[in-house]
């Protein structure tokens, strides 16, 4: 056996068996139905990542991964026989048959926060209410007026592209509040102050780097490279300082896919794969709605063609829903010191086909480093019996490679330059900003129609006040009275009306103007 695949259409794992020797294989055309790679901290699931992204890699498969502790980028230049884990993996490659080559593969760097890789962002409306939620640990009644500060920001025409977008809406919102409860239920400003606040904490979190133009193209993450497929990594060692963000931002990634991608039925290998690490972050305290979601997207993107696999300490992070939905498993070592840990390692244990040659839950409590228990779905879909596993060794460089590397191959990508400038086009908070000014102005012009129109009211009773002797005769004695009487109503009902709409004109100036066309 050499290289990386033995045949075109698998990927090698490992070996399995007493020895080893029985190779244990990943079908591509099985790749878009999920999987999980499992283990406590130290036991192996970095490298397990590593061989797989390689392996879909060199298959033509674009992937998405996120590297979490900086390792990953190794991914990207070859590894050596000048290496310190060198001797130990030319000695695994020989137990179980494999012909170690080393070799590097296509790789584009990605930083939220634009550092170690090119920028990756969304828009507020692309996120959605949902999403946002969660990311700011909203209560339902929060999310019930975010909700409609995006209906609204629909029928007004407002663009929420950043967070200053989100801002000034909820704060038109607030202006409009008792307007706004009258047909959509109560909008509370306390909720409205709640949600601005929280919107600063995710500033300081550096969360308004993740919102705004240009948005990502989906395209840019599913390309392949003469003949490789190209290897998106997310430098994630900053971004799990929020790991809230972490993880909406890729659930919001998967939704993405879900909702863009046409639909491929069955394709031979997959035409995107997406590993999820740090999963347990994605379910930790999340509501129900949530996770329905999450299992929606699992259930049906694979008919999309991704295939998405979820890289966590233990299978109890993942709800039985989801779990049940992950074909292919890579089980490495749990630690079983008390009897919550024993129950978690028995639950997991029977997830697998058992193999009469051992005990499943005592292989998994004591298989080493660099060794697995694992279960690949077979040519008809069926779970393979559970053998345990020494891992492949990579082909690429073990661990991280230099910041100048780093930057020579960002500066070499195609991407350079495209997502680096921020653009601020007109949005929902320039067309706020604009419609407040325009209602000062009208505000301030009916201020001074009122004070011209009560200046002539002072001037005409002063002249009714005035005993003038020019005035004589009897038809004129007569007439008097009646021509007062006229102007003076008439004066009384104009006086009346335009103070009526002048009222309300700086009512509408303060609101806002709630109910103007778009």
């Amino acid at each position: 056996m050499s290289g990386i695949n033995s045949v075109s259409d698998q990927i090698f794992i490992g070996g399995g068996g007493i020895d080893y020797s029985e190779p244990q294989y990943l079908l591509l055309d099985k790749g878009n139905r999920h999987g999980l790679i499992a283990g406590a901290t130290g036991t192996g699931k970095t490298v397990t990542l590593q061989i797989m992204a390689e392996g879909f890699s060199a298959a033509g498969v674009p992937v998405f991964l996120s590297d979490i502790k900086g390792d990953l980028s190794g991914l990207a230049a070859a590894g050596s026989t000048d290496s310190k884990p060198h001797d130990s993996f030319a000695k695994r490659a020989t137990t179980i048959g494999l012909d170690l080559q080393y070799d590097s593969f296509p790789v584009t760097f990605w930083d939220l926060f634009g550092q170690q890789g090119h920028p990756i962002r969304t828009t507020v409306a692309e996120m959605g209410p949902l999403l946002l939620s969660r990311l700011m640990a909203l209560t339902n009644v929060q999310e019930g007026v975010l909700n409609v500060a995006f209906r609204l920001a629909d029928e007004e025409g407002l663009p929420l592209l950043d967070l200053k977008d989100l801002q000034a809406l909820l704060l038109w919102v607030g202006q409009n509040a008792q307007k706004l409860s009258l047909r959509y239920g109560n909008v509370a400003t306390s909720s409205i102050g709640a949600i601005q606040r929280q919107l600063l904490v995710l500033e300081n979190q550096g969360g308004a780097a993740l919102f705004g133009e240009p948005a990502l193209e989906l395209a840019d993450l599913m390309r392949v490279k003469n003949g490789r497929g190209e290897i998106n990594i997310l430098a994630a060692d900053q971004l799990m300082g929020s790991p809230r963000l972490y993880a909406t931002f890729l659930l919001w990634l998967l939704s993405e896919l879900f909702e863009e991608l046409p639909e491929v039925g069955n394709p031979d290998k997959p035409k995107l794969v997406f590993f999820f690490d740090e999963a347990h972050l994605l379910f930790d305290d999340a509501p129900k709605v949530l996770v329905d979601k999450v299992e929606q997207v699992a259930r049906l993107i694979r008919s999309k063609g991704v295939g998405v696999y979820f890289v966590t300490q233990n299978p109890a992070d993942i709800p039985d829903n989801v779990l049940g939905q992950l074909g292919n498993r890579v089980q490495h070592a749990l630690r079983a010191f008390t009897a919550k840990d024993r129950r978690e390692l028995k639950s997991a244990a029977e997830t697998y086909r058992d193999n009469p040659a051992f005990d499943t839950a005592e292989a998994i409590q004591h298989v080493g480093t660099g060794e697995a228990v694992t279960s690949f779905l077979d040519r008809k879909g069926v779970p393979s019996v559970v053998e345990r596993t020494l891992i492949r060794p990579p082909s690429s460089q073990l661990g991280p490679i230099d910041a100048a590397a780093r930057k020579a191959i960002m500066s070499a990508s195609d991407r350079a330059g495209k997502y680096d400038a921020t653009i601020d086009r007109e949005s929902a908070y320039e067309m706020l900003k604009t419609r407040a000014a325009e209602a000062a102005q009208e505000a301030a012009a009916a201020e001074a129609q009122e004070a011209q129109i009560a200046e002539k009211e002072r001037e005409f009773k002063a002249a009714r006040r005035y005993d003038g002797t020019g005035a004589s005769g009897r038809s004129a004695t007569r007439k008097a009275p009646q021509d007062d009487s006229f102007a003076s109503a008439l004066t009384s009902a104009v006086v009346k009306e335009l103070k009526g709409t002048t009222g309300r004109r700086i009512v509408r100036g303060v609101l806002g103007g709630l109910f103007r066309g778009r």
